[in-house]
C-alpha cells in the first residue's frame, strides 16, 4: 500500500494542460490497493454538455474495484482499457458543488449542489454529463449523496424494471448490508414489500436498521430451508447456486442476479447469470441478470426516493482522499456495511 504525493502532469485527453492543479487519486496500471497513488495532476477538461464538479465526496464499491483491478478480464474488453485503465482516476459516485459549466448545460449553474455520476471522482474536481447529474435534497449530506447513485438506481432497477416488485410480495435481499443490497432493502420497504435480509453474523443488526422484517444468517441458515418461499429474490452476493434460488422462491417467483462477485478471473460469475437466462423459459420461475442503465430518469427517481426520506444511504465507513488504498483494503476484507465515502477537501 503506498499512499504518495507528488506534482505529476497527465497529459492524457482526460485533463487540460495548464495552471489549474488538483490531488487526485490516480493509478497507471490496473492493480489493487498497492498500486493506488496521490499525486498532483491538471483538473479536467469539460465538453459542452458536461459540468466540472468541486467533489466533496465519492463512493467506493464492488463496480470501482472491478475497474481498477481489471478482473474480470472480461471488464477490460468492455472499452476500460486492455492493458491499463483507460481512465487512470479512479471513482463514479460523486457529489459536490458546481464550479463550472459547458455552453449547453441548462440545469445547472455555479454553486448548485449536486450529486451522480462523474468520471475520476476519487479528485478534488471531475467532470460529469448534464444528463447523470440531479440536484442534491437538502435534507441529504453530500457523503450520503456520494455514496447513492450508482449502487441506490441498481437496486432500484433490480426491483422494478427485472423484478417488477409489487406492493405486498415477500422480498428476499441476498448480500444485503452490501452496496446495492443495502439500497434494495430500503427500496423495497418503501414500495411496500416484505423483506428478509441476509448477512454475516456481525452485519444483521444493520441489516435490521435498514429496516428488514426477517433477517438470515447464511453462516448458520440455509435461504432454502423450507420456512419461506419468496415472490422475488435479489442476489447480489454470487455464491448461491442456482438450484438453491430457485428452491428458495414460488413457483412463479422472479430471481434477478446483480453482479457477479464469484467465479474466475476470466468472466467471474458471469456463467451462473447466462445459465439462468438460459434457464427462464423452460420453467414457471423468471429467472435472469440486470446490467443498470445509468439514466437521467433512473437517477431522478432515486433523488425523490432520498428526498422523501424513504432510503438513507448507509455510509459504511470513511475515508480521506489519501486513504483510498485503505478504503480497498476495508473492502476486500469484507468490513464495510454499504459502501465506503471517500471525503474530499478541494
Amino acid at each position: 500500500m503506498r499512499t504518495t504525493s507528488s506534482h505529476l502532469t497527465n497529459s492524457g485527453s482526460q485533463h487540460s494542460v495548464g495552471s489549474a492543479r488538483m490531488r487526485a487519486v490516480t493509478q497507471v496500471e490496473y492493480g489493487s490497493s498497492e498500486i493506488l497513488e496521490l499525486v498532483t495532476i491538471d483538473r479536467p477538461t469539460i465538453g459542452d454538455d458536461e459540468v466540472l464538479i468541486e467533489v466533496r465526496a465519492a463512493g467506493l464499491d464492488r463496480g470501482v474495484w472491478h475497474l481498477a483491478t481489471g478482473l474480470p478480464y472480461l471488464a477490460r474488453l468492455m472499452g476500460y482499457g486492455f492493458r491499463k485503465p483507460k481512465q487512470p482516476v479512479p471513482g463514479l459516485d460523486v457529489s459536490g458543488v458546481v464550479a463550472e459549466v459547458g455552453r449547453d448545460v441548462t440545469r445547472f449553474a455555479v454553486g448548485d449542489e449536486v450529486f451522480g455520476i462523474g468520471t475520476g471522482t476519487f479528485a478534488q474536481f471531475a467532470a460529469a454529463k448534464e444528463s447523470k447529474l440531479v440536484h442534491k435534497p437538502a435534507n441529504v449530506t453530500f457523503e450520503q449523496a456520494g455514496v447513492a447513485t450508482i449502487s441506490g438506481i441498481t437496486a432500484l432497477q433490480a426491483l422494478t424494471t427485472a423484478g417488477r416488485l409489487t406492493s405486498g410480495q415477500h422480498v428476499l435481499v441476498i448480500g444485503a448490508s452490501g452496496g446495492v443490497g443495502s439500497f434494495a432493502v430500503q427500496l423495497a420497504k418503501a414500495l411496500g414489500a416484505t423483506v428478509t435480509g441476509v448477512a454475516s453474523t456481525a452485519k444483521l443488526d444493520a441489516v435490521r436498521a435498514l429496516g428488514a422484517d426477517r433477517v438470515i444468517d447464511y453462516t448458520e441458515r440455509s435461504i432454502d430451508d423450507g420456512t419461506q418461499r419468496y415472490d422475488l429474490i435479489i442476489d447480489t452476493g454470487g455464491a448461491n447456486r442456482l438450484s438453491r434460488l430457485r428452491r428458495a422462491l414460488t413457483p412463479t417467483g422472479t430471481l434477478v442476479i446483480v453482479g457477479a462477485e464469484t467465479g474466475g478471473r476470466i468472466a467471474g460469475g458471469i456463467g451462473r447469470q447466462v445459465r439462468a437466462m438460459m434457464l427462464s423459459p423452460l420453467v414457471g420461475q423468471r429467472l435472469g441478470a440486470m446490467f443498470s442503465h445509468e439514466t437521467l430518469e433512473n437517477i431522478e427517481s432515486l433523488a425523490e426516493h432520498l428526498a422523501s426520506g424513504a432510503v438513507t444511504p448507509e455510509v459504511g465507513q470513511r475515508f480521506e482522499l489519501d486513504q483510498v488504498p485503505d478504503a480497498f483494503v476495508a473492502m476486500e476484507e469484507g468490513r464495510l456495511v454499504g459502501k465506503a465515502a471517500i471525503n474530499v477537501s478541494a
